[in-house]
């Protein structure tokens, strides 16, 4: 079944990256040789990540800058994380490699010294669940706004009992769950629903000796928001095409409830 532009539109930019899997990447070739505007946008999007590469948008910082950064990272404490990262980025100051804005390389330090940040990939993998859930017509393997039901469902399917709040009198129907499968492990998906936004969140457990990111991270990814925090030995990722503020009290929420369980 060729893929309507809508569903192309939406996976354009990761096909451009090889970030597909195979099936989805034959069927966004099978339809940019048929539909002119999808290829003509997919063009575009080479052209522009072309254009962004060249030599004329990449900037030196100055050196008195350079020196600053090497010895603000040159002190930094011992950590499994934090050594293995400062060198990096020295390694890439001292062979003059940054070619970037200054700012934007300002900012980019901050977080990957300071915020830890989930796998790209394990986002990727994330939202794609979510995009093929919605593709192959398998949003639920258990259909109700019943949290009573659902709960006991997910019994003996997987190693762990995933929280399930009913939200229907916050603007979050409940439409059901099912079983999914990300980062090697079977994992719980609950879906709700905001006017037509389906949000999907895929529940697991904290690994063991692992402290589990309270704080809220969202992103954007592929044209989707996403949502990650963890709690009570969980970790929570929403993903949806709603806006962001929304799906920011969709997890407030969800939190709210819970506590009260």
């Amino acid at each position: 079944m060729t893929l309507p532009c809508s569903d192309v539109k939406v996976l354009l930019h990761g096909h451009l990256d090889g970030e597909l899997d195979a099936a989805n990447a034959f069927q966004v070739e099978d339809h940019l040789r048929a539909c002119a505007t999808c290829a003509s946008e997919y063009q575009h999007l080479q052209e522009l990540r072309a254009a962004l590469r060249e030599d004329r948008l990449r900037h030196r910082a100055p050196d008195a800058l350079r020196a600053r950064v090497l010895e603000a990272l040159a002190p930094i404490p011992a950590s499994p994380i934090a050594p293995t990262t400062a060198r990096w980025w020295q390694h890439l100051w001292q062979k003059q490699r940054l070619g970037i804005p200054v700012a934007a390389f300002a900012a980019g330090l901050a977080v990957a010294l300071i915020v830890p940040r989930p796998s790209p990939d394990l986002e990727q993998e994330i939202v794609s669940e979510h995009v093929r859930s919605l593709m192959v017509d398998h949003i639920t393997d258990v259909t109700t706004s019943d949290r009573h039901t659902v709960k006991p469902w997910f019994d003996g399917r997987l190693d762990f009992a995933p929280p399930v709040v009913d939200l229907a009198s916050e603007g979050f129907a409940l439409t059901g769950g099912r079983l999914d499968y990300v980062a090697g492990r079977a994992v719980a998906a609950l879906v709700y629903k905001r006017r037509e936004h389906v949000i999907n969140l895929f529940i697991w457990p904290v690994e063991k000796n692992r402290v589990g990111v309270e704080g809220a991270q969202p992103s954007v990814n592929n044209g989707y928001n996403t949502l990650r925090w963890s709690g009570s030995g969980m970790i929570f990722w929403a993903v949806s095409d709603l806006n962001a503020v929304e799906l920011q009290e969709f997890m407030h929420r969800f939190q709210d409830q819970l506590a009260r369980q």
